[in-house]
């Protein structure tokens, strides 16, 4: 018998490549990536050819049962483009909402949208989480262009009888991450002295396995169709508890100094990157009960195991 067909977008980025190999684990459904160039799936699953700037989708979306769009523009922290918002919708709305008015035409059954946590915004009161009722509006062209697609989906969900489901992630981390979360492992694997140790903040974040598993439960699930999902690793942490147990995951001993947030914020003010210290700073917590109630889900993957499976892999990359 054959499995359903899932087309997955940013098949070569890191949630989309993890989704794909997911996919292949359950053997619940046969994963289609859609890339921008070969990668180390080519030659584990069906691949298309998908150019995110043409108005032609470049090839058929008949017989697809779902679609599990990863692909987008993500969130540059140097952006260089003249005018960043212009580029975020051109990737992340409007490519965005043409493949969705494709895949309605062929008949696709769902679309799961990934979309961001910064459609909320970019931090929490204490003790009052983001849910997925809007409270705010988005701060930056990233979360402003995430904000748009969400809207505009819902309009061709309505209008055409195809599935919507929506997901909002934290900082997703995991083996293979880049960026920020790469770079602290980096400074806490040298030894590096961090003026972090006084940041007593509540973030959410979410280890990548728990967000496939929760891309996956959605693929079929009869009550994720029309719902925006909130998920986390459900065991919220500050920026110094984060450092102090990615250290100890690595096995090396954090060097953190107890600086005043007062003189951190005032230094990052100076040096040009207050956007930086706030997100070091700052709360930014998720409610995801209402996404474990309606889905009968929980995070497979504790926090602990989690940091250990990333630190194990940024060890073993270090000795290529």
């Amino acid at each position: 018998m054959n499995q359903p067909l899932v087309l997955v977008t940013g098949a070569t980025g890191f949630v989309g490549e993890a989704v794909v190999f997911k996919l292949l684990l359950d053997k619940t459904f046969t994963p289609l990536a859609a890339v921008r160039s070969q990668s180390r799936i080519s030659g584990l699953c069906k691949t298309v050819y998908w150019d995110m700037n043409s108005p032609d989708i470049g090839f058929t979306l008949d017989g697809i049962h779902a679609i599990v769009h990863c692909a987008a523009r993500v969130h540059v922290m140097d952006e260089t483009a003249p005018d960043a918002m212009d580029e975020f919708r051109k990737i992340n709305v409007y490519s965005t909402l043409n493949l969705a008015r494709n895949a309605a035409k062929s008949g696709v059954k769902r679309f799961i949208y990934i979309s961001s946590i910064k459609v909320n915004g970019e931090s929490t009161p204490p003790g009052q989480p983001f849910t997925s009722v809007l409270s705010s509006l988005p701060q930056d062209p990233y979360g402003l262009s995430k904000f748009e697609a969400e809207e505009g989906l819902r309009e061709i969900s309505s209008e055409t009888g195809m599935e919507l489901v929506v997901i909002r992630p934290p900082l997703v981390y995991g083996p293979g991450v880049k960026a920020n979360f790469l770079n602290m492992m980096t400074w806490l694997d040298r030894g590096v002295p961090l003026p972090l140790g006084a940041i007593n903040n509540q973030r959410s974040l979410v280890f990548i396995d728990n967000l496939v598993d929760l891309i996956a439960t959605c693929i079929s699930h009869p009550s994720a169709e029309g719902r925006v999902f909130m998920v986390s690793d459900g065991a919220d942490i500050s920026t110094s508890q984060l450092l102090g147990l990615m250290a100890k995951a690595l096995g090396k001993k954090s060097r953190l100094i107890p600086v005043p947030v007062g003189l951190l914020k005032l230094a990052g003010f100076l040096a040009g990157r207050s956007g930086m210290t706030q997100r070091l700073c700052s709360s930014l917590q998720v409610d995801m009960s209402e996404t474990c109630r309606l889905l009968g889900w929980s995070p497979p993957i504790t926090r602990d195991l989690a940091f250990r499976r990333s630190a194990l892999h940024f060890q073993d990359s270090q000795k290529k």
